[in-house]
């Protein structure tokens, strides 16, 4: 997965994992590993369809615990353990059912309690996630659309599935859905949703300002540090937009993606929606200048040319635009990249264009800046407070800098 979906840091927090019989059972296990990889503890439920693609030993092997198999399993001491079926609810913050065959989907509907999956469920009274995968056909069929329809109702967290090419061969909607759909909505049923009804606005990635139909001029930001803001307030329950300059990053379908090309685009992207935001992030490294386009072809080499003058106009700052036009209880982040005064500039900066708090990093420090999957950096807020961060993994700094905003 992309380094924005990558979050750790869940120590204490649990999840269920429950898996039903379809030949996408095996990706269940790449869930887990996922799931633990964000620091959570995963125990797991299969039924009895689930064991005839995988086995409960290839979870308990994982790391998972305990693993159930059966209604009546036997606990460590080789007794029957006779509360199996409300222990995720007593111990679990998320129960997640991944893949859910039709068959699953209808006990859950009904509310059917005839084997331990469905038992759990019935028990479990936090967020319930149910990401489906059948065959198309079976999809599609009056029933499971009712089943489908029945458990958004019950309040399940419900991830539609793919379409495309499934196991049989046949191609439509049904199949399993990619990871990264999957692992942030369980990321965000298990953290703080202190941003819930926040709507946010985050600026991401380089502009480029061309000069003729080939050329552009840009940088070489990733747009990875704004993917993380963005993904880290969704995760925290806020309606997020991302403004987002050319990168090659995917977003979950959870956050609407503005894609812009040049400054005044992002400019005019971001004036659009400013009034309805509550807080906005730029990270974009919007270009200052852009050139005086030499038009819409490609500019040809004179064999007499020795050199080229190439003009430029000023570009507006958004971030300073924004800060002068904010109303009252808007917030606002800036970032500032920087090869020196780092301190100096971010006062600068946090004057000058009226933030509520600002994150300078040295761009030219070893793990810090572009194309890196860590960040240094110097955070000031309009209260005074200063903070020198060491090297941390951008999804954590991210994390931070909402816990800061927050206390502003």
């Amino acid at each position: 997965m992309q380094e924005h979906y990558c979050f750790s840091g869940f120590m204490g927090k649990r999840v269920h994992l429950g898996v039903s019989g379809s030949i996408a059972a095996f990706k269940a296990l790449e869930i887990l590993r996922l799931l633990q990889t964000a620091d959570l503890n995963v125990s797991a439920t299969l039924t009895r369809s689930a064991q005839k693609f995988v086995t409960g030993l290839s979870f308990e092997a994982l790391g998972a615990s305990p693993v159930y198999t059966g209604m009546f399993d036997k606990d460590g001491d080789g007794q029957e353990s006779p509360f199996g079926h409300l222990d995720p609810g007593d111990l679990c913050d998320a129960l997640l059912v991944a893949p859910a065959s039709a068959t699953t989907m209808a006990r859950l509907a009904y509310g059917l309690g005839d084997d331990m999956l469905s038992c759990q469920a019935l028990a479990f009274p936090r967020p319930r996630i149910v990401v489906p995968a059948m065959n198309p056909r079976m999809w599609n069929a009056p029933a499971t659309k009712r089943n489908w329809q029945m458990l958004k109702e019950l309040g399940y967290i419900c991830i539609e599935p793919d379409s495309g090419g499934v196991a049989c061969g046949e191609e439509g909607k049904g199949r399993f859905p990619e990871y990264e759909e999957i692992i942030p909505v369980v990321l965000r049923a298990v953290s703080p949703q202190d941003l819930a009804g926040k709507k946010v606005l985050v600026t991401l990635g380089p502009t480029r300002e061309r000069w003729d139909a080939v050329r552009f001029w840009s940088n070489p930001s990733s747009g990875v540090m704004g993917a993380c803001m963005a993904m880290a307030a969704w995760l925290r329950g806020a309606d997020v937009t991302v403004v987002a300059g050319p990168t090659s990053l995917k977003f979950h379908s959870g956050i609407k993606v503005m894609p812009v090309q040049t400054a005044l685009e992002m400019y005019e992207a971001c004036h659009d929606v400013w009034p309805d935001m509550d807080m906005v992030c730029c990270t974009a490294a919007v270009a200052d200048y852009r050139p005086i386009p030499h038009g819409d072809k490609k500019f040809k080499k004179a064999a007499s040319q020795e050199g080229l003058t190439v003009g430029f106009d000023t570009n507006p700052d958004i971030l300073k635009s924004l800060g002068e036009s904010r109303r009252e209880g808007q917030r606002l982040i800036g970032f500032a990249a920087e090869t020196s005064d780092c301190r100096k500039e971010a006062q600068r900066k946090l004057e000058k264009k009226n933030l509520d708090l600002i994150a300078c990093n040295r761009i030219d420090k070893d793990g810090s800046g572009f194309g890196v999957p860590t960040n240094q950096v110097f955070v000031l807020d309009r209260e005074g407070r200063k903070e020198q961060w060491p090297p941390l993994r951008k999804t954590e700094v991210a994390w931070r800098l909402w816990d800061h905003l927050l206390l502003v």
